[in-house]
């Protein structure tokens, strides 16, 4: 992806360049009220409302506490969860305000709302070194229309836009679509341009040999993003429920394991797409089997061999190790979708191992996101901060490497600087 037309937060503070090693105030954003759209979508505990996972908001602090040095009167946005219409509860982004606040050392002052009298008199009274969060965009349906009346009440409280929300960028929602075409000062945070030329490099002649590794549950899910590293990568490794599905298609009798019925004809077109590309499909030879998604432990049979009554529920030691090879001497590696039922131990094995040698590999090396992130971190920290990048956003990394083009980026391209 080319981020011509596209500024960073740092053109906006210094638009004559000369940009000093640290901001600070007198630049062209002090005293401004700066929008930054984030992702704090972040998981919660069902049961206590506390945070499990606050990695997007720590990957929000470099563009946060940015603006805050640059004087900045500083207005965050975001969604949490599908809040139904009416049904707020346990959707508030009151507990990723109290989180911010202990990561970045700065009140944090949360207004009852996104829109309207409240947010307005909150932001007036803004002080230096004071951030408000703005209550849960999507309580408004407005959010996910794109709805134009919805973004104008968003401008009315700001002076420049930056969207630092990659995990939403693939979204035509009002916040990241209709309001910064609203806004003259628009820009990109840093974590957002990390995301987009971190990725970029998987699309834009990235280095061969290229490995992919899909996981997840469904083909379906992954159709458009296969048909695009088809073009580009030399192995492609499936293992997780999907692979039941290619197995199945080939012949072999998966038993209760889950399997797309109505996609085994897409996905014989794509084993032999793959050889005709001359893509090597590595798919599992063995499985870890149990009786069903609760059970305790599983059982190592061989994928010709499935008992009658289980389910192919993680990759088996054999399958490991031949992905493991393939991983090991590639100079760029994509993953996203885990090996298997990684949430329970007894099925974590081949997810974990994958993320091991993943994260020992000397080239390129990038998760993509969702369950693969969470994966990824749940296997160590050591391993984690082998890896190159870690997606933040799932559904927006898949869609740039199927070649799309993210609503949320193109809104940020002025027309002046595009090519």
């Amino acid at each position: 992806m080319k981020l011509t037309g596209i500024r960073s937060i740092e053109d906006l503070a210094y638009p004559t360049g000369n940009k000093p090693e640290k901001p600070a105030e007198g630049n062209n954003l002090t005293g401004k009220r700066v929008f930054i759209r984030v992702d704090y979508n972040v998981p919660l505990d069902k049961k206590t409302g506390a945070i499990t996972d606050d990695s997007r908001i720590r990957e929000s602090l470099t563009t946060v506490k940015y603006a805050l040095a640059s004087g900045a009167k500083v207005i965050l946005a975001s969604h949490l969860g599908r809040p139904k219409p009416g049904k707020h509860e346990g959707l508030s982004l009151e507990v990723c305000g109290a989180r911010l606040a202990e990561l970045a050392e700065c009140d944090v002052l949360l207004p009852d709302d996104c829109v309207g009298d409240s947010p307005a008199k909150v932001i007036h009274d803004l002080r230096s070194g004071q951030v408000c969060l703005l209550e849960t965009l999507r309580f408004h349906e407005e959010e996910e229309k794109d709805d134009e009346m919805f973004a104008r009440q968003l401008a009315e409280l700001t002076d420049v836009y930056v969207n630092d929300a990659f995990g939403a960028a693939h979204r035509a929602h009002a916040s990241v679509h209709a309001l910064p075409r609203m806004i003259r000062d628009r820009a990109a945070g840093f974590l957002l341009l990390k995301e987009l030329r971190a990725l970029s490099k998987l699309v834009d002649r990235p280095e061969k040999p290229y490995v992919a590794v899909l996981g997840g549950a469904k083909v379906s899910d992954k159709i458009d993003v296969v048909e695009a590293l088809l073009q580009v990568v030399d192995t492609l490794c499936i293992g997780g429920a999907m692979a039941n599905t290619f197995l199945a298609a080939q012949g072999k009798n998966m038993q209760k394991s889950r399997i797309e019925e109505d996609k085994l004809p897409l996905a014989r077109t794509i084993l032999d797409k793959a050889k005709s590309k001359r893509v090597d499909v590595a798919l599992p030879v063995d499985v870890v089997v149990a009786p069903g998604l609760d059970a305790p432990e599983g059982t190592i049979v061989s994928a010709d061999a499935v008992p009658a009554n289980t389910m192919a529920l993680d990759i088996g030691p054999k399958t490991i190790e031949a992905f493991s090879r393939k991983i090991a001497m590639a100079k760029t590696v994509f993953w996203n979708g885990p090996m298997g039922l990684f949430e329970t131990p007894a099925f974590a094995t081949g997810t974990f191992e994958v993320a091991k040698v993943m994260s020992g590999v000397t080239g390129f090396t990038v998760v993509g996101g969702g369950d693969s992130a969470a994966a990824v971190k749940q296997a160590g920290e050591a391993i984690a901060r082998g890896f190159d990048h870690i997606s933040t956003g799932g559904g927006a990394s898949l869609e740039l490497i199927e070649g799309k083009k993210l609503p949320g980026v193109e809104a940020l391209r002025t027309a002046e600087m595009a090519e």
